[in-house]
Order: C-alpha cells, then structure tokens, then sequence
C-alpha cells in the first residue's frame, strides 16, 4: 500500500479522501465546501468534456452560455422546482453597493433562465426541436460536502431542450440517457443500472426522471447521470409556445439532462485500489508512461533517445509521456505514476537498448512483459484495450455478485448494513413505504430498473402485492 494512503478495507472513505488529494485531483478551498480542481484531475475532466461533447454534438445539439444569476421571480414561477431546489440556493441581495431591487440566485440549474429566453427565440414549429446545451459551473449550498461527490460549487454539463410533441420530448430524453449509460460503460468503464426515478427520488418539477446508477467498491450507489421529462410545467410557466403547422397555439414539451464532475468521483471508487488511481486509457490525461532508467550520461542519452523513438512509434494512437526528471529515482516515479493510475508503463534501461526491447507493466493488474521494439506499438495499443475491457469487466462482476434478490425486511437490513448490497426487492408503489424503508435502512429506491421482467410478489415493507422488483440500496 502506498505510504499515506488508508486501505479500502480499513476506511473507504479517508481512502477516497487521500487518492484524491495525493494523486492530485482536487484541493480544498478556501471558501467553505468548494474545491480547486488541480491540473490532473481537470485534465481527467477535460477527456470527459471532450468525449462527451462529441457525443451531445453528434446527436444534434448545440452549446451555448446562459447567465450565473437567476431573478428571484423566476425561480418562483415553477411552484415545484423552487420548493425543491430554495434550501440549496446562494442567494445576492446587493450589488454595486446597493441593495438589488430583486434578489438574484446564483444557478443552481438554469430550466428557468433558459427558458425565459425559449420563450422569445421559440415562435413556430419551424423552430422546433430546440436543442441547446451549456457547459458550466452551479452552486447548490451542500451542508455536507465531499471532493467531486457533493460540493457547493461543481462542473456540469446541462442540455435543454424543447419539442412539438410529448412523443418527441420523450425520445429524446431516452435517447440522451442512452448516450449517458454507452459513454459511462464504454469511456469510464463503469457498469450501470439504467431506469426511472421513484416520484420521490424524481427532479423538481419534472414529469418522469430517468438515471444511471454504479455500485461503486464499498457497496454503495452513485448517480451517474439523469435524464429528465419535463412535460409542459416550465413551458406554461414560462410562457413558451408556437404555432403549430395546423395554426394552433400549443405548449411546448420540454427535457433537461445532466452530468458533472462527479464522474471523476465515480472513476475513483470504482476502479481505485490501495496503490492509488486505476484510470480506464479512454480517459486518462496520460495513457503511457515512459520511465528511463541509466547510471550515467553515456547511458541517458542512449535510453533518452530509444524513449523518444517510442514515444515516435507511438504517435497519436495515444498519449505518451517521457518522465526524465533527474531528481528522483526510477523506483520512485513507479510508485509516482501508480499513485496517478496511469494505465501502462515502459521502462527502458541499458540492456533493453542493447536487446532492442521494452519492459510494459499493466497498471490494474501490475504484469511485466517484455517485448521487442519493432512489436512495441501493436503490443501497447493491445495492452490499453485489454485494460479497458479488463476494468468494466471486473466492476461488473463486483456489481452483479452484490445485486441480489431480497424478500425479507430483515434481510434486506442486516445485508445494507454489512457489506452493502444492490437489493432487487419488490415495491408496492407505495411513497410512505418507501420513505418507511429508508427511515428503517437508510436504502433508497435507486430506479426501478429497465428491462426488468413483470414478476409477482409482495412489498418488502407492507406485503402488498407488487408486479416487479426495484433496486434499493444506500447511496451517496
């Protein structure tokens, strides 16, 4: 175990806390609850920008930027998306030395800005669908906060957007979480349960919300991402309408979908180990390091210049750094580089220049294989793509063995407080029980999953009957 760093097994959560400050993703600020995204972990966030971005793109949105402040009046105008969100709210009563005539919120989402503005853009069918999403940074005022997983101030991503129809807006908010649950398995190779939200678990003055949820290493969930259907409460209360091609004035049908910096959380807790940082290569700043190792000048130059011809060889098919820092010692930067969980090593030393050959060690398994150099690209490109799979395939088998099938309430208690599970139990549909089973067990009702087969039984808290099983568990 790296020195400094408390094993999962003793403390998942100081383990978390130490990964993130000494692989150097993140820093507490000054300001209370916010953090500093250092320059590693925002180069991790940028990867995710990037990638993500193409996909939002591709699918036919636009970006765009929307104000930091919200009029109070506004916020007001959605009588359940203000109730929802008025506990977390920063709110700025004076500006220029000058008490505001009215009090402006700092976003903690932007439906309500945005949509003040559909209302002028937004006048015929012609100009539907609408599709608009923002990078940018919201403040929720968090009492308990944790880097990446819940601060004041985070990093998201929010589209918007508006349609003719319900038909419409529902199609694309599946389609968006689609791409959100393809982009989590296949870039951040974390498995994920993909459903709709319980009325009580559901987005402030949203029809239908719809998320991805992991089962990170100690047994817990995390929202990935959500998809919401917003139907026509913010049109209505924004006033945004359009002609219809039959000459009618209609509402518009409206969806919002999000994710945020807590991706690079969830990156962390499902792939770290007691060493540091595991990074799936799609998304790693740093994909291949190089590490040199000699005695002398004669030798440095020599190594320096076959890690240079590798580093050549490799060429876009991915990212490869040279770490020729004299200061420290071969051993030292293997430790340093696994602490930052980059996905593949090379070391190259005297006799692997003579023996026109490299050292790769994989990162989440910590092999060593040497192989020549006229074969080195093929063998790095394959070792990443073995890595990446690798990582998805051990999370879900640590997903699947920990979701099971539970009935019984006492059970299901004794299994949430140790080691923690994935409980697919059923539901009567109930809301008091299912506020009484996470009074009793602290287990929400994550989503009630997709896919998943009518099947009769009785309610895990009341014994009513019940056509399908939900997934509980505690989350974060």
């Amino acid at each position: 175990m790296e020195k400094g760093i408390t094993s999962r097994a003793e403390d998942f959560s100081q383990w978390y806390n130490d990964i993130v400050m000494r692989a150097e993703l993140a820093d507490y600020s000054p300001v209370k609850g916010c953090m500093v995204i250092r320059p590693y972990g925002y180069a991790i966030w940028e990867n995710i920008q990037r990638l993500l971005d193409k996909r939002i793109k591709d699918a036919g949105h636009q970006n765009a930027y929307f104000p930091l402040f919200i009029p109070e009046s506004f916020l007001r105008k959605e009588a359940d998306h203000v109730e929802g969100f008025a506990p977390e709210c920063a709110v700025v009563t004076h500006g220029g030395g000058k008490k505001l005539e009215e009090n402006l919120y700092v976003r903690p989402t932007s439906e309500t800005i945005m949509y003040a503005m559909y209302a002028k853009w937004i006048r015929s069918w012609r100009d539907l669908p609408m599709l608009i999403n923002q990078w940018a940074n919201v403040v929720r005022w968090e009492m308990r906060t944790r880097l990446f997983l819940r601060t004041t101030e985070f990093l998201w991503q929010e589209g918007h957007t508006a349609h003719a129809t319900a038909e419409e807006a529902e199609e694309e908010t599946l389609k968006m979480l689609g791409i959100y649950k393809e982009f989590a398995e296949n870039v951040l190779a974390i498995p994920v349960y993909d459903g709709v939200k319980s009325d009580a678990e559901k987005f402030a003055g949203a029809l239908r919300t719809y998320t991805i949820e992991a089962m990170m290493q100690d047994r817990k969930a995390l929202q990935l991402g959500t998809s919401h259907s917003l139907g026509q409460n913010f049109a209505k209360a924004f006033d945004v309408k359009f002609q219809s091609k039959e000459g009618t004035l209609e509402y518009v049908w409206q969806t919002s979908w999000g994710v945020s910096t807590r991706l690079i959380g969830a990156v962390v807790m499902a792939h770290g180990d007691d060493k540091g940082l595991i990074l799936p290569p799609r998304v790693a700043p740093i994909g291949v390091v190089i590490v040199p190792i000699f005695k002398d000048e004669a030798s440095r130059a020599k190594v320096l210049a076959v890690a240079k011809q590798c580093k050549e060889a490799i060429g876009d098919a991915a990212t490869v750094h040279i770490d020729d820092r004299e200061q420290y010692t071969p051993g030292w930067k293997f430790n340093d580089w696994e602490l930052k969980g980059v996905p593949l090593r090379m070391e190259i030393g005297p006799r692997d220049v003579e023996k026109q050959q490299v050292v790769l060690v994989r990162r989440d398994e910590g092999k060593k294989e040497i192989v020549a150099q006229s074969a080195m690209k093929g063998r790095v490109l394959e070792l990443l793509d073995e890595t990446q799979r690798g990582l998805f395939e051990r999370c879900k088998k640590f997903r699947d063995d920990n979701t099971l099938d539970v009935d019984d309430l006492r059970e299901f208690a004794a299994k949430m407080e140790s080691p923690g599970i994935f409980a697919r139990s059923h539901w009567c549909g109930s809301a008091d029980c299912e506020a009484a089973v996470k009074d009793q067990t602290k287990a929400t009702i994550r989503c009630i999953p997709f896919g998943s087969n009518e099947e009769k039984g009785k309610c895990i808290l009341c014994g009513k009957e019940s056509n399908r099983r939900v997934i509980f568990a505690r989350s974060y």
